[in-house]
């Protein structure tokens, strides 16, 4: 079966004030993509959120709540979605040795 992977990261920058970062993925088959960015459409405009928009979580507040809660509980209910994702301490990381910019 052919998949499609969607990565994202989080507090990768070196000097951003965080300890940690996170590398993520959601995996959905390729045969399901269309469909489940069209249930996710839908989530979107049920809730008044730009076919466009990002979804990001550190945009959630209080007046899109129950739109996060939603896609939260699209993911849980769809067996074709799944997500890994690794934390990472980024004091343990050496740039210098790396020649890491």
């Amino acid at each position: 079966m052919e998949y499609n992977i969607y990565c994202d990261e989080s507090c990768h920058l070196e000097n951003d004030g965080s300890n940690t970062m996170v590398i993520g993925g959601i995996r959905c088959p390729r045969t399901s993509r269309k469909r489940i960015i069209r249930d996710i459409m839908r989530i979107k405009a049920k809730h008044g959120i730009p076919e466009r928009a990002e979804i990001k979580w550190t945009k959630v507040s209080k007046c899109n709540v129950n739109y996060f809660k939603e896609l939260v509980s699209y993911y849980f209910d769809c067996p074709n979605l799944s997500f890994r994702s690794v934390v990472i301490d980024k004091t343990k990381l050496n740039h210098e040795t790396h020649n890491q910019t």
